[in-house]
């Protein structure tokens, strides 16, 4: 509570996160302090990610830029007089219980900072539960921070907006454009929660024949998993593609649509093949036969600087013998500027961490 606290007050009118408190240096740094080309603080050499340094605002506009001019368009709006900007239409969820006592009565509220669109509040709140209590993005709490930094980790705005890349040129603006065209009609998707069986087509069809039950009779009606017709035999037939265990008829689950309805995942399941973190709000980038995040499915196609962090569109960039990349430009010393290709005076030069 009182981490994000001091996050959120420190980022108020903060421009780019600058002042937000680091998270790794707890109180060593005094606050974030932007390197003019490095994702990183000046004073602490620490990662923006380690600072938190975002808001929901930019979060929101990142990934309505994100999802724009996709199949997932419509979990964006679009800004009123905003020059074409989308926005996500982040799903957030207020849970109110009743509290009994002996006493006037009160309530609980819940709020998290995302949940899952489309749901009703009963299977929201079973997905929710299906999390690691750490992990669940309850407002003021270390779970909606994990979400934050995991926002800044795997979906980094300057993977797919040249505004927050450094000193791009015309031909690899061009080409950046290109390469996220791409990815947005072959590979982003935004994972769907539902029961099993129930994902896509399947989703629309029990739902469809919900409604017109009642009102006529169903000839040869198909089983649906929240019914017990045949329910012996679908117990043993959905399987998550993730661990090979069974998933239960009465608990959610994650598709893809990229994937296939065939394929589904368990809730905690549901994680990039490269780093096996959650995927945050879902969104996941289909490569292979394998989900993973967009950091990791960027720069499995293109490489990524280890000074900056962007990805390089350069045909003209540094490459050490351990596999790392740079930009030209960037192979330098942390400390001084000097280029590694030439001895410097700085004692921790081979020892500073790239960001």
């Amino acid at each position: 509570m009182d981490v994000i606290s001091g996050v959120q007050k420190m980022s108020v009118g903060q421009p780019a996160g600058r002042g937000a408190v680091c998270l790794t240096c707890k109180g060593i740094c005094s606050g974030f302090q932007p390197h003019s080309w490095r994702k990183a603080c000046m004073q602490c050499h620490c990662s923006q990610e380690d600072h938190a340094a975002s808001s929901d605002v930019e979060d929101d506009r990142k990934m309505g830029r994100l999802l724009a001019d996709s199949k997932y368009a419509h979990l964006t709006a679009k800004v009123k007089g905003g020059d074409g900007l989308r926005v996500y239409k982040r799903n957030r969820m207020i849970i109110t219980n009743p509290v009994v006592s002996r006493k006037d009565p009160t309530f609980n509220t819940i709020t998290y900072d995302w949940a899952p669109p489309g749901l009703t509040q009963k299977l929201a709140v079973q997905y929710m539960e299906l999390l690691p209590e750490e992990r669940r993005p309850v407002a003021g709490t270390e779970g909606a921070l994990y979400r934050r930094r995991q926002l800044m980790r795997q979906l980094p705005a300057y993977d797919d907006d040249p505004s927050h890349c450094h000193s791009l040129s015309e031909a690899e603006v061009k080409a950046m454009a290109q390469f996220v065209k791409s990815y947005k009609e072959e590979a982003l998707g935004v994972g769907e929660v539902a029961l099993p069986g129930e994902g896509g087509a399947a989703k629309e069809n029990i739902s469809k024949q919900k409604n017109e039950k009642g009102s006529q009779e169903q000839p040869n009606p198909e089983p649906t998993t929240n019914g017990t017709l045949e329910e012996n035999s679908k117990k043993s037939q959905y399987h998550c593609s993730g661990c090979g265990e069974l998933a239960a008829l009465d608990s959610p689950v994650v598709y893809a649509e990229r994937a296939g309805y065939d394929k589904l995942w368990h809730p905690t399941c549901f994680v990039c093949a490269e780093c096996g973190e959650a995927l945050v709000d879902l969104v996941y980038f289909w490569r292979k036969g394998t989900l993973l995040c967009g950091r990791h499915y960027c720069q499995s196609l293109r490489p990524r600087c280890e000074g900056c962090d962007e990805l390089i569109f350069s045909e003209i960039f540094h490459q050490e013998t351990n596999g790392q990349f740079w930009h030209k430009e960037h192979f330098c010393c942390w400390q001084c500027g000097q280029g590694l290709n030439v001895q410097c005076g700085c004692s921790s030069r081979r020892q500073s961490k790239p960001v």
